[in-house]
């Protein structure tokens, strides 16, 4: 049987960037498992958008450590070819009087406290920022500055060549089957090409982690959610210097970004459509769906209103009751730590769950807690849910 120090299974942007820290923290031989193609899952289906706009105190801790990575991916990476594609444009949040501005305007305030530059802006200034929007409803506008988007190839490509250049073996096409134990210690893993052998196993498999249920006896409470993006194309253009727009005025909400000089990419800010099994295929975007969604963004940014449509696809979350990720050990569960649930979140905090994952698997002391995203809070009823509620703000 192959023998390894740390085995990592699945190969999206979460299990390469705990691959990556493993072999940076040290560990000898690092084994990381796809079952298809390295990225090939939801990471590819990713908007990429990279916010600290976060309602719960301990997302707002993990997304600015993560964005501040990502600002120095070069060098943190030890790479100087390493890039993320980060475009710093800003993040604009438009939300209409009520429930949903005074969420808006505590979140900023707890950004403001952690430090973030963060903060309500009038109906001038955004449009100094950004002079394709319509403003005349009069919303409540937070500015985040800092925020942008990035490129999910890119970063994937840049964990997985850091874990490479410290010795990490990565491979595709071979699915993990079950767990190997010795009693309630996790030794290995079952696998379409035999058993492995491992110190420690680390579970990063997205919308298959209900298999963590079937292997380990444990409850996994995960939904898989499915969603529509498209990108829309206008004779005005839409450069990477304008801020992504996170607008809640419609009903269900939308976002938008730049995608290329005059196309923007939008999507809804919904809880998707349920499906039963997880499926990285792609589903057909409904010509209502898009013409819904697009006098939508008509309404915001009226210069968009003849914009036809270049492209559409979909993507799966996988979803917990609370919209926030499972991190870390499971009960009565040794040598292996999991993460899942990442409820649409996995990219923009890719950086810091891959390092404090790889702490956690290793014995080390993360460098952010991992308590708050224990699989014991669903129990407990200490669910992680801010001032925008369980949602995919969070």
């Amino acid at each position: 049987m192959e023998q390894f120090d740390a085995i990592v299974i699945g190969g999206g942007v979460i299990g390469t960037s705990i691959a990556c820290h493993l072999a940076r923290f040290g560990v000898g031989r690092v084994l990381l498992l796809e079952r298809g193609q390295l990225g090939g899952g939801t990471t590819a289906q990713s908007s990429c958008i990279v916010r600290t706009h976060y309602s719960v105190s301990a997302n707002v801790a993990l997304a600015q450590a993560a964005l501040a990575i990502f600002r120095d991916f070069p060098n943190y990476l030890e790479d100087p070819e390493a890039d993320c594609g980060l475009h710093r444009c800003g993040l604009m949040l438009v939300a209409p009087e009520g429930e949903r501005a005074t969420a808006l305007r505590e979140t900023l305030a707890l950004q403001h406290r952690a430090g973030i530059p963060a903060q309500e802006i009038d109906a001038g200034e955004a449009q100094r920022i950004h002079p394709l929007l319509n403003l005349d409803d009069n919303p409540v506008i937070g500015w985040e500055p800092g925020a942008g988007y990035a490129d999910a190839y890119m970063t994937l490509s840049a964990y997985a060549r850091a874990a490479r250049r410290r010795g990490a073996t990565l491979r595709e096409g071979v699915a993990v089957t079950g767990l190997v134990r010795d009693g309630a210690r996790v030794t290995g893993v079952e696998t379409t090409q035999g058993p492995i052998a491992a110190g420690v196993v680390v579970s990063a498999q997205n919308i298959w982690s209900r298999e963590l249920a079937l292997w380990t006896g444990v409850d996994v409470p995960l939904k898989l959610s499915r969603h529509a993006v498209m990108t829309l194309e206008s004779a005005t253009r839409y450069t990477s210097r304008l801020p992504v727009v996170m607008d809640w005025a419609p009903a269900g909400g939308i976002y938008f970004r730049c995608y290329g000089g005059r196309q923007v990419l939008v999507g809804d800010t919904g809880d998707g459509e349920i499906i039963a099994a997880p499926d990285t295929e792609q589903a057909e975007v409904a010509l209502d769906h898009v013409a819904d969604i697009g006098a939508k963004l008509a309404r915001r940014m009226p210069s968009f209103a003849e914009a036809g449509l270049a492209a559409s696809w979909t993507g799966v979350y996988d979803v917990t009751p609370d919209w926030n990720p499972v991190l870390g050990p499971l009960p009565g569960i040794d040598g292996l730590q999991v993460a899942f649930g990442f409820s649409g979140h996995g990219f923009k905090l890719s950086p810091m769950i891959g390092r404090i994952v790889a702490q956690s698997a290793l014995g080390l002391t993360p460098d952010l807690p991992l308590a708050p995203y224990s699989i014991e809070r669903f129990a407990a009823g200490r669910l992680l849910v801010g001032n925008y509620g369980a949602s995919v703000v969070s």
